[in-house]
């Protein structure tokens, strides 16, 4: 069995393709080291991979396991097969995973998947495993523009990151400025100059402690894109001026940002209250399309919808504007058959990590009690994407990397929809 995947995370449709893709080779075991993990970059001359494999077939000869040996030597072979098609790798490389894998009843497979990544691959890795390595491919699911946050008054402040769509707190931040009242035997000229240099003392600590966490970031003169700082006024002007970043930072210092609270919540706040400046962002969109579902949801005469039923239904109808899917939704419809007569039903089934369609009990026909077998599978988003394509509804896949992201799928199932106008259901 072979499939040839060629990946682009420019939508989130695509990013959450890739992403289910990836689970799904995680989940898929083998006995031993037979799975074989092969990474090609794009310089890497077909030649001498085929080359290495070659003497690694050789080598299979020293492993005492008959069962690993022949099962090893099947998946080099396959691989060499397939490597026959490339004068030279893809544009960004290519990944390829090939192994014996367990499909459970003591019942195995000889499975070959070859993917052109999203990103260049730059390294070149053979491995055998009982698992395949993937973390290369993970790690093209980060974020590719990363923001540092400061929230901060002259009490406490706390740093974080903007990672995409997901708020990271990092790090408090604690103050020993006193308060303004003076205790007694201190002139107030003195109280007032002891207090400067104590805001001045911990300015220079939170600019100390937020340079160290945003410099530290990987590749950061790539992926790091500015800093957000938020609190009252002045001290975040203060802050500011007097330069207590560094001054790679400094200069990267997008913009000021009136915000109520200085803890870790406080960084939340910072990223709404920002939206403006980063409008161009994913998360911005994605809390503002939230944020309509959610105004048309406390209307007394709202139009909206939730719940696969319901949003079908109004898909159904061509009622739905802005149809809203969880990018954690794991379920898949399917059409189930009786092997002896025409009855046909469908259902949805969730299809969480490590779960089968060959683990369900799809249950029996009503008309003759034979056992009911998947005619069709189809993963609910495709499945309701292609409903709202009928009638030219948009289509947003919603990451829950923040709070109202979380809501949909903890709240509302994962699927909801604006509707164009009400429908009662």
């Amino acid at each position: 069995m072979e499939e040839t995947q060629t990946q682009e995370m420019d939508t989130p449709r695509k990013r959450y393709e890739f992403k289910k893709m990836l689970e799904r080779l995680a989940e898929k075991e083998g006995s031993g080291t037979e799975l074989i993990t092969l990474y090609i970059p794009p310089d890497k001359q077909i030649y001498d991979v085929t080359a290495q494999l070659r003497d690694e077939f050789g080598q299979c000869a020293n492993i005492k396991s008959k069962q690993t040996r022949t099962n090893v030597q099947s998946a080099i072979s396959s691989i060499l097969s397939r490597l026959k098609y490339y004068k030279r790798p893809p544009e960004n490389g290519m990944a390829v995973f090939c192994g014996t894998i367990n499909i459970g009843g003591d019942r195995t497979d000889l499975n070959c998947e070859i993917i052109e990544p999203p990103e260049p691959l730059n390294t070149y890795m053979y491995r055998c495993s009982s698992s395949f390595e993937l973390e290369p491919l993970q790690q093209m699911l980060g974020e590719k523009e990363v923001y540092g946050l400061i929230v901060l008054d002259r009490r406490e402040a706390y740093i974080g990151f903007l990672r995409g769509n997901r708020i990271e707190p990092v790090h408090g931040v604690t103050s020993t400025v006193p308060g303004k009242q003076r205790k007694g035997g201190q002139s107030s000229v003195r109280f007032q100059r002891l207090r400067l240099i104590a805001i001045n003392e911990f300015y220079k600590k939170i600019g100390d402690r937020a340079s160290d966490i945003f410099l530290a970031e990987k590749d950061f003169f790539e992926r790091f894109k500015g800093v957000l700082i938020g609190g009252p006024t002045p001290t975040k002007e203060e802050f500011e001026a007097g330069e207590f970043l560094h001054h790679e930072l400094q200069k990267r210092i997008i913009g000021l940002f009136d915000v109520s609270y200085t803890n870790e919540s406080g960084l939340a706040e910072l990223v709404e209250n920002a939206s403006d400046a980063l409008k161009g962002l994913d998360i911005i969109k994605e809390k503002n399309v939230m944020n309509r579902f959610l105004q048309e949801l406390v209307k007394d005469d709202g139009a909206s919808s939730y719940g696969e039923e319901s949003v079908r239904k109004n898909l159904e109808l061509g009622a739905v504007d802005t149809l809203l899917l969880s990018d954690k939704l794991r379920r898949a419809r399917l059409k189930l058959a009786c092997p002896n007569s025409d009855y046909t039903e469908e259902r949805t089934v969730s299809l969480e990590p490590g779960r089968h369609i060959k683990d369900l009990d799809l249950g029996t026909c009503p008309n003759d009690g034979a056992t009911l077998y998947v005619a069709e599978e189809t993963d609910i988003i495709d499945e309701l994407t292609v409903l709202a394509d009928q009638s030219s509804a948009t289509v947003k896949i919603i990451s829950d990397d923040f709070e109202e992201g979380s809501m949909l799928y903890n709240a509302f199932g994962g699927i909801a929809a604006i509707l164009r106008y009400r429908t009662g259901y």
